[in-house]
């Protein structure tokens, strides 16, 4: 009986502890939380792509010298992405009210190059009001930089079978350094901006 319960025991503390190490320490019980706290730890760096943005300009990312905020969207999703607009226009008008310089950016980045094209980029940036002098939208030049970039930055996204997308939803902060030093929720407005005026 004894040693039963000593092997009950063991059994438990086991358990215990490998749900504490999957766990991050019991923080994180999903993989999008362990992924921002990864991130929180130890910076990713933004590997090096060329984007064309909804007016044609190619550009590099990571925009080395300033901070940024990415969020990934398609165009023509009915939910999440109308979300993360509506927090992306939030945080254009406060950087605007606190009188930051235009200079610091946000860039909204298409996963779907099938149905993205310049002018779903420019209806996507038309109908959320971005000042392209702050807020650009823009597509990788290829599908092998758009790969590279999702998985660098852990984003997921899964054909849904109806012509839309499956996705995780976050504005990804791109440090000075062009590193992925945060991973914020869209309705993070106040520390965003924040984190943009430093």
């Amino acid at each position: 009986m004894v040693r039963t319960a000593i092997a009950t025991a063991a059994v438990l503390l086991a358990g215990v502890g490998a749900i504490f190490v999957a766990t991050d320490g019991f923080r994180a019980f999903t993989s999008e939380t362990a992924r921002r706290l990864a991130v929180q730890r130890a910076p990713v760096p933004v590997p090096a792509v060329t984007l064309r943005d909804a007016r044609g300009e190619r550009f590099e990312l990571p925009i080395g010298g300033r901070p940024m905020l990415v969020e990934f969207v398609y165009t023509s999703c009915p939910t999440l992405c109308v979300a993360l607009g509506r927090s992306f226009a939030a945080i254009q008008d406060a950087l605007e009210e606190a009188g930051a310089a235009p200079a610091l950016q946000l860039l909204s980045v298409s996963f779907d190059p099938a149905r993205d094209d310049a002018t779903a980029l420019s209806a996507y940036a038309a109908a959320h009001g971005a000042d392209p002098r702050r807020w650009r939208v823009a597509l990788p030049e290829d599908e092998a930089a758009l790969r590279t970039l999702l998985r660098a930055m852990g984003v997921v996204v899964i054909p849904d079978g109806e012509g839309g997308y499956v996705h995780n939803a976050a504005l990804h902060l791109i440090d000075a350094r062009g590193r992925v030093a945060a991973i914020l929720d869209p309705d993070e407005i106040d520390r965003a901006s924040a984190e943009l005026r430093r």
